[in-house]
């Protein structure tokens, strides 16, 4: 199990990616929009940079939904090896078998 505030603070990067998404990726278009003046696509890469850091979608960190452990982390099922193993031996996930022979 991995420390509760490790989990929190990831917690709270997704809260405030989801909040600041619409306004991410409006200043973002500005910035790319090649044919937009000069001084208004540095505007808009100041505002940017104004913004909470942990509102960036690339500092949210996958993390096991049972454990918090975030290392070894599995997108499609959403867990940790370990707890992925714990699961397909006890036949918790419909059609995985743990291999053995």
């Amino acid at each position: 199990m991995s420390k509760t505030s490790s989990v929190y603070r990831n917690l709270k990067r997704v809260k405030m990616a989801a909040k600041y998404a619409n306004v991410r990726s409006k200043l973002k278009a500005i910035i790319n929009d090649k044919n937009a003046p000069e001084d208004e696509r540095f505007q808009a890469t100041l505002k940017l940079a104004e913004l909470p850091r942990n509102s960036s979608k690339v500092r949210i960190r996958n993390r096991c939904k049972i454990t918090g452990r975030s290392r070894s982390y599995s997108r499609k099922f959403g867990v940790s090896r370990v707890e992925l193993r714990d699961m397909a031996s006890f036949g918790e996930i419909p059609g995985l078998v743990k291999s053995s022979w």
